[in-house]
């Protein structure tokens, strides 16, 4: 998958519909149903996911005009946001996941070539404001699955689902505490080595299982184990 976060608009704006066109289905009690989020309903997903387009915007201004701005208020603010959307009603949830949509393709389109460049502060750290579009389109696949509405890992097209993938990896490199395993996609003799690759298991599949998997999205269906055991534990990612 491309990192031109321009290019990936296309992305954003496919899994938006996608998102939008499952939303729409949603009734009063389907948005109450639990999601796959401990704690988290269906409209507490939604919600989120329009507050962090939001949030999205006030680091892509950020970027363009060179003042601090925080991605959220606070965490405390981020949270009462999200709680206080949860239990609105299918159109007006709706209305929101468009409106904030809306908001975030239009701050890309402002973004002069040079911004991209800019470094921003989020949550998890410092980022390059090329890498939000991206950021924004991990958020829309991986939490559509969280709504537990029918759409799975399986369904993550290739590419994002490869980026994904390598990104957890990479990530889990540099963290304590994470068992050694060795990460090989179906069909491919590419592999991503965790940890010390000696005595390391190998774990086997399709590539958007095995990321669904490492962010705590899936089980062990389809993936495989060598020498055979149980699937190591990764810590928790998203």
């Amino acid at each position: 998958m491309t990192t031109d976060p321009l290019l990936l608009t296309g992305e954003v704006e496919d899994a938006t519909s996608r998102l939008l066109r499952t939303a729409a289905a949603f009734d009063e009690a389907d948005l109450a149903a639990a999601s796959l989020l401990p704690g988290w309903t269906r409209g507490h997903v939604l919600a989120h996911l329009a507050r962090n387009a939001d949030g999205f915007v006030n680091l892509l201004t950020a970027a363009r005009t060179g003042e601090p701005r925080p991605m959220y208020a606070s965490p405390a603010v981020r949270a009462a946001d999200i709680e206080a959307g949860a239990a609105r009603a299918p159109d007006a949830h709706l209305d929101d996941l468009r409106r904030s949509a809306d908001r975030f393709a239009e701050a890309v389109a402002a973004m002069p070539a040079a911004a991209w460049t800019a470094t921003v502060e989020t949550p998890g750290g410092p980022k390059v404001a090329a890498e939000l579009v991206w950021c924004r389109l991990r958020e829309l696949e991986v939490h559509h699955v969280d709504l537990a509405a029918g759409r799975r890992a399986a369904d993550w097209p290739d590419a994002f689902a490869h980026r994904l993938l390598h990104e957890v990896a990479t990530d889990l490199v540099g963290r304590p505490g994470v068992p050694a395993m060795v990460l090989r996609f179906d069909g491919s003799r590419h592999e991503l080595v965790i940890g010390e690759r000696a005595q390391a298991p190998v774990v086997a599949g399709p590539a958007p299982h095995l990321a669904a998997w490492l962010i705590g999205r899936g089980g062990a269906e389809p993936l495989t184990v060598t020498p055979d055991g149980p699937l190591p534990n990764p810590p928790e990612w998203m």
